[in-house]
């Protein structure tokens, strides 16, 4: 195959687009490298990526219509793995207009640039966000919306929603996939693995909300880029799926887990949780596992002693 990633750069689009090249597939990466967090990390990626021949890179922005467009008529591509994006729910609560700049007129960009070359298939990244705080347990994917608690969920929900309209008027095939708190080698220094385990090797103090008595259900990034490449080999129409693990860790215990790879102790404090913060995140992953073949494989602890390992290898 021949397929399009946008955010090939980072941290979940690098691992998709080397299980794709892994496998034979050609890749076309995008990527705007942004200063969301230090560009030199995305390059970095990039260089791995760029090692092989099947892997061509476009340095450019999804909100550039007229680029976008011409990317994807000259790539005559079998799908589009939709990545990019302003990602962090935190970092979304006072820049609304930049979230929906970025992920709501680029989504569109991407789906009209395909909508005209004819790229039969479209795979849009959404987030487990979009299900706010729902008291319905596990998170199923017919849970009913609309109430978000921050600029990013609210961006990702309008994304899957004209998904649904580009599908109904030009029968693009959209599959929209849910991401369940990832991790990993490569993962951003704004996400919660990388700053808890940076502050204790360096004896900061970081903010554990509620004092660790919320959940996260989290995903091994690897099974997650296998979740993702299934739903670009499977044009379903229009479907939505949970990529999660479905084992929501407590975030105190998730804490003492690093603090035993680290093998220090945390110095945290324990505010109340802001309103953009869940209780908990839990996928029901049973229709990606019948429709997707999904099928997680990494355990927490398994996937925090890699992590380990890659941030001793790259930051210590």
């Amino acid at each position: 195959m021949n397929i399009l990633v946008t955010g090939a750069a980072g941290f979940i689009g690098s691992h998709v687009a080397e299980t794709l090249l892994a496998r034979g597939d050609s890749v076309a990466g995008l990527d705007n490298f942004n200063a969301y967090y230090d560009p030199t990390r995305k390059r970095a990626n990039v260089a791995l990526l760029a090692l092989n021949p099947r892997f061509t890179l476009h340095e450019a922005d999804v909100r550039d219509t007229e680029t976008m467009e011409r990317i994807c008529a000259e790539g005559g591509f079998d799908a589009i793995i939709h990545l990019a994006a302003m990602a962090g729910v935190r970092y979304s609560i006072e820049r609304g207009p930049l979230y929906v700049d970025v992920n709501v007129r680029g989504t569109v960009n991407m789906l009209e640039a395909a909508r005209k070359a004819n790229t039969p298939h479209f795979v849009f990244a959404s987030t487990s966000s979009v299900y706010g705080r729902t008291e319905q347990l596990p998170f199923r994917e017919n849970d009913p919306l609309g109430k978000p608690l921050a600029p990013y969920p609210a961006t990702k929900i309008a994304g899957e929603v004209m998904g649904h309209a580009y599908h109904n008027m030009f029968d693009l095939s959209f599959t929209a996939v849910r991401f369940f708190s990832v991790y990993g080698p490569r993962g951003r220094p704004d996400m919660m693995p990388y700053i808890i385990t940076d502050c204790i090797v360096h004896d900061r103090e970081f903010k554990l909300y509620e004092a660790g008595e919320m959940y996260r259900d989290w995903t091994y990034v690897a099974d997650i880029a296998s979740g993702v490449v299934a739903a670009a080999d499977r044009p379903l129409g229009y479907q939505v799926f949970n990529l999660g693990r479905g084992e929501p860790v407590r975030m105190a215990d998730f804490v003492e887990l690093v603090e035993e790879l680290v093998g220090k102790s945390a110095r945290m404090t324990t505010p109340l949780a802001p309103p953009s913060e869940p209780p908990i995140t839990y996928a029901d992953i049973a229709r990606a596992c019948d429709l997707l073949d999904y099928e997680p494989t990494v355990p927490v602890a398994e996937g925090m002693r890699r992590f380990w390992e890659w941030y001793q290898l790259n930051y210590q």
